[in-house]
């Protein structure tokens, strides 16, 4: 007899640590950027309300019943109206939405829902009068290369009613669906190409699935899957959408593809929870797992089990280094969260809903999963989750507008915060990549880099405040490397400042983290500026290498008001044209992160590929090769270039991390000045090369040795080819960082082993950037 069961509520308010959702998930968010349009699933009566972020979006909305007729038809909302797909934003979803669901772009009717020049934070909220799915577009304008623009919208979805519950709009033509209760589970069979949806419907609830070969069952073998097969062949803790992205049996069989993952935090080590497992802590009776899949099982014919393995879904599991215990806490995963999993044979499945209300797990409230059977689809693409911010609704990881010819040449792709990037490409890699962007030239997908458009009579003073450079001496064409701190003089964020125009800069960077300091930092001080971003709509290519220049000089026209090719310095650009002045625009920078000669070309999506197909033809005479992320970060530590997480981390101050190059203490005040003047009288560690004997590369993070006492860290390694060494970038006490000192970086526990090497300047060659000047 159960005597313990998990009861409704809880010990605190799921609210009150999920933004942007309640305790039942009657609130819905998601972000649109500039150049996309994606869709909420809105029941009747629902509100749903649009806030301009940048201020001076152009937002449409468009709504769709089933039938395919107009939801707002007789309505007066807007600031007018326009049929069919707008331009200026990627539709191919909008357009899968369209041909699944039988209609067609005449019928539909975006509506513009912020006036013109609008101001940041505005809102606009409209109620749904009828159940359908609806639309928001964001499209990006033909002058943004040079005048500006982009911004973003949030739209919430609120229900009117306390028995609604938020799901995810269908991803395809679903083959079946059902909800498995808190504390149940529920056995089912999908078919090859099948695709499974796995929702957390209130958030933090974890889910345990396990899955059988429906042929190895018609023979009478139990072949399910095997985390410990998985972790081996994949190479990690949990599989994830990409070239690792599989689920295998005992067998070494695959079962089943990961497709999409919103959370990206599972357990595959522990087994589903068990009856056990619940004595012993003093609760006998609870319900469990392990037995809830062996009922589900069980008109199936496959025996009993006292403990099932399975792997289970947004359980936030791990193990930490040294400590060899396996520990856990309260799920990541939010109201609405997923996974998809493409089944790759015939299948046997079950998913439960676990009923742990005595551990932090399930966030002491256990409530239902969701199951959605999708019929193949092949329209459904792979994706990871990114989330800017803890509190950001989630970002599905995208294909740059490149992909189409970067797909071709290579299937090895990695995530770059929410795009994917080539690795490497399969008639070259790394190494003969890295050889012609030393030798000849070569072109990259750049475009995860952050493009911020800065705005406005107060833009100047805003930068002055956040940036370490002085950018009142920046002219207009003209492009200066700078920092953001924080006010304890770390790196926030680095990039490059462009500016358009006197009252217009672009910024380049690495995260979002810089427009959310940037706009706080404009409101604590009252200033007329908009921080609008690009996201999506500007993708970019890096041309880099010595005959980067001679290529260009074959593709690239310029108005006789822009700079020309030959006249651009190192950091500075001009807008220019494809071929001709009827070409496509794009706007070209002196920049890269080789060290090398080199340039970046950031472009609007429409003309990518046109654009890219012209550097591949112009480059065939110097033999040009695409060049992945690989060879990359080889090319950027040999050039003593620094990165985020590596170099400089949030207890790093930036002079520590080897930037102080790019702070201009000359300047006025600005934010981390205090900080950094304070550290800077007394500086304890310097970032330094490290050259070694052999070519056994160290790990990030490797201590570094003088005798028995740790005097550094590793920050980057690799393995140069100029050098036929390993090299690496150091944190080093600043008494052991004279050129020569001979150090050790320590393998195997940083004891066990040690690589010989002396500390070498940085950067490992042309210390004095001239080729990259040349």
């Amino acid at each position: 007899m159960q005597i313990y069961a998990p009861v409704s509520g809880g010990l605190s308010s799921k609210g009150a640590r999920y933004p942007g959702f309640d305790v039942e998930g009657r609130t819905k968010v998601i972000e649109v950027h500039c150049g996309e349009a994606k869709r909420l699933h809105t029941p009747e009566g629902a509100l749903v309300t649009l806030t301009d972020i940048d201020g001076d979006t152009a937002a449409l909305v468009c709504a769709l019943t089933p039938s395919g007729e107009d939801a707002l038809a007789g309505s007066d909302i807007g600031f007018g109206r326009s049929n069919g797909i707008p331009d200026g934003i990627d539709g191919e979803e909008l357009r899968g939405w369209i041909a699944s669901n039988g209609s067609s772009e005449e019928a539909l009717a975006f509506r513009s829902v912020f006036a013109p020049s609008g101001a940041p934070d505005n809102k606009f909220t409209l109620r749904i009068p009828t159940g359908c799915d609806l639309w928001i577009a964001v499209p990006r304008s033909n002058d943004t290369l040079e005048q500006g623009g982009g911004g973003s919208v949030i739209a919430e979805m609120s229900a009117l009613n306390k028995s609604t519950s938020w799901l995810p709009a269908p991803l395809g033509d679903i083959r079946d669906e059902f909800r498995v209760n808190r504390g149940t589970a529920y056995a089912y069979e999908v078919k090859k190409g099948d695709l499974i949806q796995v929702i957390d419907v209130a958030g933090r609830q974890c889910s345990d699935f396990m899955a059988l070969r429906s042929d190895a069952l018609d023979a009478g073998l139990e072949r399910h899957i095997d985390s410990t097969v998985t972790r081996t062949l994949v190479g990690g803790g949990y599989p994830a959408p990409g070239l690792y992205d599989k689920f295998f049996d005992q067998d070494m069989r695959p079962l089943l593809s990961v497709v999409q993952d919103t959370v990206g935090r599972h357990d595959t080590f522990a087994l589903a929870c068990t009856a056990r497992g619940y004595e012993e802590r003093g609760f006998p009776g609870h319900l469990n797992c392990s037995d809830n899949i062996s009922n589900a099982f069980e008109p199936y014919g496959i025996g009993r089990r006292n403990a099932w393995p399975a792997i289970n879904f947004f359980f936030n599991s791990w193990i930490l280094p040294g400590d060899n215990r396996l520990q856990s806490d309260e799920a990541w995963s939010r109201a609405g969260d997923y996974v998809v999993m493409r089944a790759m044979t015939d299948l046997l499945c079950v998913t439960t809903a676990c009923p742990d209300d005595i551990d932090p797990i399930n966030g002491w409230n256990p409530t239902d999963i969701h199951v959605r059977v999708y019929k193949p689809e092949k329209t459904i693409r792979q994706a990871i989750a990114h989330r800017p911010f803890a509190e950001s609704a989630p970002v599905m990881t995208s294909e740059s507008a490149f992909h189409p010819r970067t797909s071709k040449l290579t299937s090895s792709f990695h995530v770059a915060r929410d795009v994917w990037l080539p690795t490497s490409y399969d008639g070259s890699r790394a190494l003969d990549e890295y050889w012609s962007c030393r030798e000849s030239v070569t072109v990259q997908d750049m475009s995860s880099l952050r493009k911020y458009d800065v705005a406005g009579p107060d833009a100047e003073q805003l930068l002055q405040t956040c940036l370490t450079r002085n950018i009142a001496k920046l002219s207009v064409n003209r492009g200066v490397y700078a920092l953001m701190l924080n006010n304890t003089g770390s790196v926030i964020d680095d990039g490059t400042l462009f500016r358009l125009a006197p009252d217009l800069f672009r910024w380049c960077c690495g995260s979002e983290e810089s427009a959310r300091q940037l706009k706080q930092v404009a409101e604590s001080e009252g200033l007329k500026v908009w921080v609008k971003a690009q996201w999506s709509s500007m993708p970019n290519l890096a041309i880099q290498g010595p005959k980067s220049r001679e290529l260009l000089k074959r593709i690239v026209f310029t108005q006789p008001h822009q700079p020309s090719l030959e006249n651009i310095k190192w950091f500075g650009f001009t807008i220019a044209r494809l071929h001709d002045r009827e070409g496509p625009a794009f706007m070209l920078t002196r920049t890269g992160f080789t060290g090398e000669l080199g340039y970046e070309i950031f472009c609007d999506q429409g003309s990518a590929l046109e654009i890219w197909d012209a550097v591949m033809k112009a480059g065939e005479d110097f033999s040009i090769k695409p060049m992945g992320s690989g060879a990359l970060d080889t090319i950027r530590i040999e050039a003593g270039l620094m990165v985020a997480g590596a170099e400089f981390t949030p207890d790093v101050d930036a002079l520590e991390a080897g930037l102080g190059f790019a702070v201009d203490m000359k300047k006025g005040s600005f934010v981390g000045r205090e900080a950094l003047e304070r550290n800077g009288t007394a500086i304890r560690r310097k970032l330094v090369g490290l050259k070694f004997q052999g070519t056994e590369v160290p790990i990030h993070g490797a201590p570094v040795f003088a005798g028995h006492h740790q005097v550094g860290v590793i920050t980057s390694a690799t393995r140069s080819p100029m050098h036929g060494t390993a090299i690496a970038m150091c944190r080093l006490a600043v008494e052991h960082s004279e050129i020569g000192t001979e150090l050790e970086a320590g393998c195997l526990d940083g004891h066990m082993k040690r690589l010989p090497a002396r500390v070498h300047e940085l950067p490992f060659f042309d210390p004095k950037r001239e080729r990259a000047r040349a």
